[in-house]
């Protein structure tokens, strides 16, 4: 049962407010749009009426923190069973959408990329993977016996990531109140949640774009980089090791971190251990002793492969200052130096900054 719960103003004397009917599920509906902390801290909308591919209706999608997918149903003027059914039938319907059906999901609801949201609500980036499990909230201004006893069957005994949330609504002259009561503890139903997970879905990876983070410092020098035509990391396997799998052809979108994204081009030579490559020079090729690097520390461990700067050879398409560098909220960043990029709203925002697609 849940717990109910009750409002008393205290002045000289005690009065109890009684609750009333919310009008409508449809109220209740724009009253969760409007803020839908009032369910949880951890969701962001994605949209609200989502037309599933049998033709039916959710009435709410949201999605949590993890990037998990929340079904959010009102029981408006159905019976239990429907309700029930009805949500998990939308629930089979969303274990299957892919990153970017809901991408789109979102962008046909909002005025804006679901990356930049995220990174808005929760102050970090959309995960590369989404989706890995989901929940169903059956939401209802007042909660029956058999919904109860079916929702508390599903759970109990099959691990259906399903809970029951329902509102009291209290009004006293003009100031209107209302009260959440849950049916199961919330951080049971997130358990089975995942201990129902699976594979989740990320983006699709074009087989051709990658990320490249370049430490400006002491032991390397954004400077040299445009002018040399490189990227490179050192001082341990961890950081050089993944500059190997960026092939002739690559693109690089390339970042400072913490400044943000500097320069777009197209690998012209894989990784190799700085002494072993040639850098150009007034129009001649020149071992790496005889260039004049600004960066004061570039030389470092030149006799140790595990530690040394490994350099990859880049022909520059566009490039800017690190002054100038391009950020905004919703970008991946990741703290390997080189990765995948499968975000195509990091890709569309960065491409644009630096004018590829213009003449």
């Amino acid at each position: 049962m849940p717990i109910e719960v009750g409002i008393w103003k205290v002045k000289e004397q005690i009065e109890r407010i009684t609750f009333s009917p919310i009008e409508s599920e449809r109220k209740l509906e724009d009253i969760l749009e409007k803020d839908l902390s009032i369910l949880s801290d951890d969701l962001l909308l994605i949209g609200r009426q989502i037309k599933t591919e049998y033709g039916k209706y959710i009435d709410m999608l949201a999605m949590d923190e993890e990037g998990n997918i929340h079904i959010i149903e009102l029981k408006k003027s159905l019976t239990p069973r429907e309700v029930v059914a009805q949500a998990i039938d939308y629930a089979s319907w969303v274990q299957n959408l892919t990153y970017e059906q809901i991408l789109n999901l979102f962008e046909a609801k909002n005025d804006e990329a679901l990356e930049k949201a995220f990174a808005e609500k929760f102050d970090t980036n959309l995960p590369e993977k989404i989706n890995d499990s989901h929940q169903i909230t059956i939401v209802a201004s007042g909660l029956d016996s058999e919904t109860e006893r079916i929702i508390n069957y599903l759970s109990n005994n099959f691990d259906v990531p399903i809970n029951a949330v329902f509102f009291r609504y209290f009004k006293e002259g003009e100031s209107e109140f209302i009260t959440r009561s849950w049916l199961l503890d919330p951080t049971i139903v997130e358990e089975k949640s995942n201990n129902t997970k699976k594979e989740g879905k990320r983006e699709k990876w074009n087989k051709q774009d990658f990320v490249v983070n370049f430490e400006d410092g002491n032991y390397r020098n954004w400077e040299d980089a445009i002018e040399y035509g490189f990227v490179s990391a050192g001082n341990g396997r961890w950081y050089s090791k993944t500059l190997y799998q960026l092939d002739i052809g690559s693109r690089i979108f390339c970042m400072i971190p913490r400044k943000g994204y500097v320069g777009i081009g197209k690998v012209v030579e894989k990784a190799k251990p700085i002494n072993e490559v040639l850098f150009n020079v007034g129009g001649t090729n020149r071992n790496v002793d005889e260039v004049d690097f600004r960066a004061s520390n570039m030389l470092h461990d030149l006799g140790n492969n595990e530690k040394c700067e490994h350099v990859v050879k880049v022909e520059w398409e566009k490039f800017v200052p690190k002054d100038k560098a391009f950020w905004v909220k919703g970008l991946m960043a990741n703290q390997n130096s080189a990765y995948k990029l499968r975000n195509q709203y990091t890709i569309d925002e960065v491409s644009e900054f630096f004018k590829l697609n213009i003449e």
